[in-house]
């Protein structure tokens, strides 16, 4: 039934994804992501931010934090298959939000930007789908 799986990111991706994948397992590296980059909506917006950019308000110790959270993420995508490639590039989504995260002043602003989780969520089922066919 992965196949049918739908993000809340709106994420297009080629293709489809095969039966064999794990859709609990993606449905928890959404629910992570969003947690992380979007579950909360800043009133009067239509701007959403998460505990990412919350927790980067603690110096060092909330981007380390959130950065653990992210490796999750990760760990999920390799057990589901992907490329290294692709883990690596998530990796590297994760280094540029610690040190974008960690500059002072600007660091929460630009964890609420980046959206590191969203981003590595988009390349998991881009990395696992399988081309159409038809194109």
């Amino acid at each position: 039934m992965a196949g049918q799986f739908e993000s809340r990111f709106d994420v297009a991706y080629d293709g489809e994804l095969p039966a064999t994948v794990d859709a609990a397992a993606l449905r928890r590296m959404d629910a992570v992501a969003y947690a992380l980059d979007e579950s909360v909506r800043i009133p009067g917006t239509n701007v959403s931010v998460g505990i990412d950019p919350i927790l980067g308000v603690l110096p060092v110790a909330g981007d380390l934090a959130s950065a653990g959270l992210s490796l999750y993420l990760v760990a999920e995508a390799a057990a589901l298959g992907v490329s290294y490639a692709t883990l690596l590039r998530m990796i590297l989504n994760i280094a540029i939000d610690v040190a974008g995260g960690s500059l002072p002043y600007v660091g929460t602003l630009f964890d609420s930007v980046w959206k590191a989780n969203r981003r590595n969520v988009q390349c998991v089922l881009a990395a696992l789908a399988e081309p159409d066919p038809e194109t």
